[in-house]
């Protein structure tokens, strides 16, 4: 989940706070820079900021590695149990405790890396960071490419279950002329994609890296997916609408009116008038500022600090990203009906070798934004064509009447009745449908 209200960095908190490569893959062990890194040797920057050639990459993990993970796993000091019978504390110590003890015994990242490894995977050097990708072009021609963007605690893991029916619809009961290239990044920072050492790195600089990605391998035209971070980065896309961007999708847009995102950070009771749609938001959103919020004020206005933990304790991460998947999947509360272990377990393990959680986090302080908010994601100064997706359990309902108000350029405005936050992940043909829907008009 992206940034969720905007603070200041100085002040007290304000507000209710995812074919195989073509030739030989290079072998890459981001554990091996990591403890480089350590040793105060830089490796975000490996090759001249000039460098605009596009390598292979392949990802192996030392054995050492892995076997660290599991000694921290055993060795876990734990807290006491909460005193409440809900997550209302927090996430539950047993169930976490089930599931980092099947991570520590059961779980086999090897498959998650072969499972990888089966994608054609790069890495180029834009801004003087390195940017690691999956690459899958359709097997039809005119397949119009989109970039798929992930959000936090989500991963490239996200988009992987899309693949198929992006690039191959007719399996999946589209037709040809439905195909998409598919183009997933690393927001940097995230995954195996470079920690960057420099300030700056928020959605508007990314979306500037991903429109020279596009371009880079070779594309004229493209559109651009998100939801998270990835609506936000979107959005910052096509505001700079560069040339060859046609349009973007949304699952969780920034439709909220500034009126009433200032009066939910203020904890005030729904105004009159609200259509029952309208209402049904504001409550959502007044409910998950008001309760559910606090991960984000940490990692927006403490990203370091928070950073230690979640770098230096497996079951801290593994608390930190599966309370998310609990909250806010389709799933009642029980993510497991909609994402296997594995599943979970592979994203989080990658936070975990790429030493990743102090430099994710700090995503949400260089965007330091509020990013259900419409004024402030300035979502009236974009001019290309917009599509929204409301999945069900999305942290809230956009309603069409503020979407509408919010992006004057909206051409697709659907709402599912299946699919959360992680929509993509949970309900991937679905997911796929809807952006063959979304982007129709500007093939």
């Amino acid at each position: 989940m992206t940034t969720i209200a905007k603070f200041s960095k100085s002040s007290p908190l304000l507000g209710r706070a995812i074919a195989i490569a073509v030739g030989s893959l290079a072998t890459m062990s981001y554990l091996q820079s990591a403890r480089a890194e350590e040793a105060g040797v830089t490796t975000v920057q490996a090759r001249p900021a000039l460098d605009e050639s596009i390598r292979p990459f392949r990802i192996h993990v030392d054995q050492s590695q892995l076997d660290d993970l599991k000694r921290r796993i055993a060795e876990t000091r734990w807290p006491d149990r909460e005193t409440v019978g809900d997550i209302s504390q927090g996430i539950q110590l047993a169930r976490v405790q089930d599931l980092v003890r099947y991570w520590g015994t059961d779980y086999d990242w090897r498959k998650a890396e072969d499972q990888l490894n089966a994608l054609p995977q790069f890495i180029t050097t834009i801004d003087g960071v390195d940017i690691q990708f999956i690459h899958v072009r359709s097997r039809y021609p005119n397949a119009l490419p989109v970039i798929l963007t992930h959000g936090w605690p989500g991963s490239i893991f996200e988009f992987i279950k899309t693949i198929g029916p992006l690039t191959d619809p007719t399996a999946y009961g589209g037709k040809p002329e439905d195909s998409f290239d598919v183009i997933i990044p690393s927001i940097p920072g995230h995954g195996f994609s470079g920690r960057p050492t420099d300030q700056g790195w928020g959605p508007d600089r990314v979306a500037r890296a991903w429109d020279v990605l596009v371009k880079r391998l070779g594309y004229t035209h493209y559109v651009s997916q998100g939801g998270d971070h990835g609506s936000v980065i979107s959005d910052a896309l096509a505001r700079q609408a560069p040339k060859g961007l046609l349009a973007i999708h949304l699952n969780m847009p920034a439709t909220v009116p500034g009126d009433l995102m200032r009066a939910i950070n203020n904890g005030d009771a729904a105004p009159a008038g609200l259509s029952p749609a309208e209402k049904g938001a504001y409550d959502s959103l007044s409910a998950f500022f008001g309760r559910n919020a606090a991960y984000g004020a940490m990692m927006v206005t403490r990203p370091q600090t928070i950073g230690y933990s979640l770098s230096d304790s497996p079951s801290g991460l593994a608390s930190w990203i599966y309370e998310k998947f609990v909250q806010w999947s389709d799933s009642d509360g029980v993510p497991e009906r909609v994402l296997t272990r594995d599943e979970m377990l592979n994203d989080i393990t990658l936070y975990w070798l790429t030493n990743t959680g102090a430099s994710s986090s700090r995503f949400y302080w260089e965007n330091n934004n509020n990013n259900f908010s419409s004024e402030a994601q300035k979502t009236k100064d974009i001019k290309i064509p917009v599509g929204i997706t409301v999945f069900q359990k999305e942290i809230y309902k956009a309603p069409e009447s503020w979407s509408r108000q919010a992006y004057p350029s909206l051409v697709y405005y659907h709402q599912v009745e299946r699919g959360g936050h992680f929509a993509a992940w949970e309900q991937p043909q679905l997911f796929a449908q809807e952006l063959r829907a979304a982007f129709k008009s500007v093939r």
